[in-house]
């Protein structure tokens, strides 16, 4: 499988100034996967170890820092010569070593020209016990599950990821019907590298669901070993209430939809778990239309979106019927997958999406970005219908601004505003 992020490790192995490299983000997003492929791909030797099931490496680093007993051991665990610019050393959980997170500092001030990278689900959870972070000290890459494109490259749709890719309009025009089905695929299968890869093996859908509840199940097994229970409680409400809180017209979060008369005190440390997790993307309110955008947020009103829109589905026990067959995926649901899938893509591809809305009007526009050294509001449209007029409105309210409005329209350049296919969001966002 292809993924974006191996020209970001690439261009991490070439620096001079390398550090060792932390890979965040939530279970089964495929980091182990990544590791090893790369280490596979572009060193001369690699040296593995998976901190969870090696006994040999808990204590490595409880006696002291000395770079000599440290690879001395890695090498005894590994079997691997390790030498600096051909080798990479790889930490995989290294949540489950004492003071592993700490030790980085020390690769990268002892030897610096030494490759080292490690990945841990629930890794900011691990930080926050204590165990203090090297700042400054590592790099850090964000990993989420495959976006559309790398979807259309895995299951052989190469050819129509050129054309988004280059955005070829009119040529999209063509295969606009082909495009919509591999998009209510995408709505479907989502992106864990698993799932997708068990589609691909065998092209069947009932797989996919089962493969889906495994992965769902597995979170639910991390938050109860990783937190009380009454916080694991609360945390599960939270995670449960999002197909419901999605499919509101009105996607703001809402503590009562988690339990009836919920406040956020209840609820606050719930939220950030599942955020510190990487299971869920927090879409925070923005009252202004300026960049910097982070400065005009607003803390206590947000969206919360799951990291994939597979899992979504199967939380909401969407059928393969209404979601490849009778169009439904993008009819009703009140265009909760619509932007479910706006906001993971958006994420994926490095953007920090807010939405804005105020309590002086009800209008509200779905996203806002900074792109291309623009603020670009965009309005998510499930369906050919786009006659809401929020939009329009805003700009006319923002002089300067240009939309963005995603549909199943095909493409249109306006002075205010350009109507950009729902499966184009990469090529469109790639092509500024």
């Amino acid at each position: 499988m292809k993924r974006l992020i191996y020209n970001d490790l690439l261009s991490w192995k070439d620096r001079v100034d390398h550090k060792p490299l932390v890979i965040l983000g939530a279970r089964q997003v495929g980091k182990t996967w990544i590791m090893r492929h790369f280490g596979e791909q572009e060193f001369e030797s690699m040296a593995y170890i998976n901190c969870d099931d090696e006994p040999r490496v808990k204590d490595l680093f409880v006696p002291d820092y000395d770079m000599n007993r440290i690879l001395l051991t890695i090498q005894v665990i590994t079997g691997v010569k390790v030498i600096p610019g051909k080798t990479l050393v790889v930490f995989d959980e290294i949540q489950e070593v004492e003071r592993g997170i700490h030790s980085l500092k020390y690769f990268c001030e002892k030897l610096p020209e030494l490759h080292v990278m490690v990945a841990g689900s629930l890794l900011g959870i691990t930080l926050r016990r204590g165990e203090s972070f090297p700042v400054g000290k590592v790099d850090m890459l964000n990993m989420y599950p495959m976006n559309f494109s790398e979807f259309l490259d895995a299951i052989g749709q190469q050819d129509m990821n050129t054309i988004i890719r280059s955005r070829e309009w009119k040529v999209m025009d063509l295969v606009k019907e082909k495009l919509e089905n591999l998009l209510r695929q995408y709505h479907y299968v989502g992106g864990m590298p698993n799932v997708v890869a068990g589609y691909v093996a065998h092209g069947e859908l009932l797989g996919v669901r089962q493969e889906q509840r495994a992965i769902l199940d597995a979170y639910r097994r991390d938050i109860s070993k990783h937190t009380s229970e009454r916080e694991s409680i609360r945390i599960g409400q939270v995670l449960s209430s999002l197909p419901s809180q999605l499919a509101k017209e009105n996607k703001k979060f809402v503590y009562g939809v988690v339990r009836k008369g919920a406040r956020a005190a209840d609820f606050e440390l719930a939220i950030q778990w599942l955020v510190d997790a990487g299971i869920v993307h927090r879409v925070h309110r923005v009252s202004e239309a300026r960049m910097p955008l982070k400065f005009y947020a607003s803390l206590d009103a947000f969206k919360l979106f799951l990291l994939d829109c597979g899992l979504l589905g199967c939380m909401a026990d969407a059928s393969a019927a209404d979601m490849l067959v009778d169009n439904k995926v993008f009819t009703e649901f009140k265009g909760a997958f619509a932007e479910q899938f706006v906001a993971q893509e958006l994420v994926s591809m490095g953007a920090v999406p807010f939405y804005w809305s105020n309590d002086r009007t009800p209008a509200e526009i779905d996203f806002m970005v900074q792109h291309g050294g623009r603020v670009v509001p965009i309005e998510v449209k499930a369906s050919t219908n786009v006659r809401a007029k929020s939009l329009s409105q805003f700009v006319t309210d923002n002089p300067g601004l240009k939309g963005l409005r995603l549909s199943l329209c095909p493409y249109v350049d306006q002075d205010w505003m350009e109507n950009v296919p729902l499966y184009a969001l990469s090529g469109w966002m790639g092509g500024e």
